[in-house]
């Protein structure tokens, strides 16, 4: 992935975000996708692993539901092999990193990354 691609992709990722559009934020992630994050383990329970892009829809949804002021302003990008970092502040000033495995153009593996003394990232406590 090159720098502009990465640039390409990040606006259409956080466009998708911020307006809640769920569709086109699924849009950007492979069928087979696996997302870890402490967030999911929050809300659904289970060991933070979603697995599948209907398991990732549901999960989304549940979020934007406890969550309904949920926006990104990103801070950063950082470009790897077949992989980006999307370093961002949420809607209450947390920093976020999403660590994201590409397959082609699609992700195919993501991670939710917090700070860590952060207790409730989602600040859904």
């Amino acid at each position: 992935m090159d720098h502009a691609a990465a640039r390409s992709w990040t606006e259409s990722w956080v466009t998708a975000w911020n307006s809640h559009d769920l569709e086109a934020l699924l849009a950007h992630f492979t069928e087979d996708v696996t997302f870890r994050s402490p967030v999911a383990a929050q809300l659904l329970g289970g060991d933070g692993v979603v697995r599948g892009k209907e398991a990732l829809r549901a999960y989304w949804a549940e979020g934007l539901r406890r969550i309904p002021d949920l926006r990104f302003e990103v801070v950063g990008t950082y470009v790897g092999v077949d992989c980006l970092v999307v370093n961002c502040r949420n809607q209450k000033g947390g920093l976020v990193n999403e660590v994201l495995i590409f397959d082609g153009p699609l992700v195919r593996e993501g991670y939710g990354t917090y700070l860590g003394d952060d207790a409730d990232p989602a600040g859904t406590r």
